[in-house]
């Protein structure tokens, strides 16, 4: 995890764990007191059997008591009392030892997939781009026993095509070459582990820990900025229930007042992850929406403070001035913010993401990145162009729609996904 979710806030985490503790014990201790309620244990004859079993669901009082009811003349004591525990943990009306051993089993699958390793998702999620560079280096070094000239060519061609730009293509192909002058690379299969080191290294290179933007004290305010349909409401609303699911206090301020559903949008997110949204109205000053939110969010002691902005070509000057003051508001309200100024890229975009990370950065000072829709790009070696040219953090990547598959960036996982044989062994 990021350093946000470890540095700032590890008593919260461990108030909230003692919170968790006290509702289980309640939960089991009203489930012994339901399994000590009474029955009456049945008689030799029939006609006492029949006429005991309606009072056991009548001291349940249960939906299901009708259907136990016809059928107790037919089914023996044992069964019907096996029968009944299967309805109440169904139902879950009335707690027993059963129901809150299964509880755990129901939550597993929406922390992650039954038999899948964090890991192997990233792997699978990265398959287009893997499929894109990995498959297609290994056909060009197919029946190669030598590294030439027309080797490297071929290799070029893949680089480029896998959307990791001239300049970084050339600085890998300059490595390889360098290499096999010095006699240290022959084997042309080895290049694959040489591309691997120098791709690992312009990842790590721009890397920085997120501990060095945070403040010492007071919230932690993040402005998102990003162009049209790049996702970052939904990129909002993800990072928001990382905080959360840390034991942070969020507020998200809506300043995208320029389109009606962007302000409704985060107000959904809002309410699923279960945090407070400040918003204005349609049409309203964005750097005024700032203002009161801030001013809303420093007098009630939030962690964290995220703000969200229209949408803009990083083309058009007048809409990226407004993010300028939108800026000097934050700075104004709130000494040393904005801490974090997040750029959302869609990673299909390819190379003209690095022509809006450069405007962006230019304009408002980009701190840190979310590179969105991995997985459905062939072209994920812009994550290692973007690292490599601008030298910009890469924080998250987007690999898929689900609440949890936006990852905090590790560049040793990404690279040993995107290596990956098919037998999840880093090549």
């Amino acid at each position: 995890m990021l350093g946000w979710f470890k540095k700032k806030f590890s008593k919260k985490e461990q108030e909230e764990v003692s919170e968790q503790v006290l509702p289980d014990e309640v939960v089991e201790e009203q489930a012994v007191e339901e399994e000590t309620v009474p029955v009456l244990p049945p008689e030799p004859e029939e006609d006492t059997l029949s006429a005991e079993i309606p009072v056991e669901d009548e001291v349940v009082a249960e939906p299901a008591a009708v259907e136990e009811e016809e059928e107790a003349d037919v089914v023996p004591p044992a069964p019907a009392e096996e029968a009944e525990v299967e309805e109440l943990v169904e139902d879950e009306s009335v707690p027993t030892d059963k129901s809150v051993d299964e509880q755990p089993q129901a939550e597993e699958p929406l922390e992650q997939s039954p038999g899948k390793s964090l890991f192997q998702r990233l792997q699978e999620r990265l398959g287009k781009t893997r499929h894109g560079l990995l498959h297609r280096l290994d056909s060009i070094f197919l029946g190669k026993k030598q590294i030439d000239e027309e080797l490297l060519d071929e290799l070029e061609e893949v680089l480029i095509t896998s959307d990791l730009g001239v300049a970084t293509t050339r600085e890998l192909l300059d490595t390889a070459r360098t290499r096999v002058k010095r006699n240290e690379l022959s084997d042309p299969h080895a290049l694959k582990g040489v591309l691997r080191e120098k791709i690992l290294s312009f990842l790590k290179q721009s890397d920085q820990a997120a501990e060095l933007v945070m403040p010492d004290s007071g919230s932690f305010v993040i402005m998102v900025v990003g162009v049209n349909g790049v996702g970052k409401t939904t990129t909002i609303g993800k990072v928001a229930n990382k905080f959360k699911q840390s034991g942070q206090s969020v507020l998200l301020i809506a300043a995208d007042t320029f389109r009606a559903a962007a302000i409704d949008q985060l107000k959904i997110w809002g309410e699923r992850v279960g945090v407070e949204v400040v918003a204005g109205e349609p049409g309203s000053d964005p750097s005024s929406v700032v203002y009161d939110g801030l001013s809303y969010g420093v007098s009630n002691d939030f962690d964290v403070i995220m703000i969200d902005t229209a949408g803009r070509l990083h083309t058009s000057v007048n809409l990226m001035e407004e993010l300028k003051k939108i800026k000097r508001v934050i700075s104004k309200k709130f000494a040393g913010a904005p801490h974090e100024v997040l750029l959302v890229l869609d990673a299909t975009t390819g190379q003209n993401g690095i022509a809006q990370a450069k405007l962006f950065y230019e304009t408002v000072g980009v701190s840190g990145l979310a590179l969105t829709k991995l997985d459905g790009t062939a072209k994920g070696g812009i994550v290692a162009n973007i690292c490599r040219e601008l030298s910009i953090p890469v924080r998250f990547i987007g690999i898929g729609e689900q609440m949890d598959d936006l990852r905090d960036f590790n560049a040793e996982e990404f690279v040993d996904a995107l290596f990956a044989d098919e037998n999840n062994e880093p090549a």
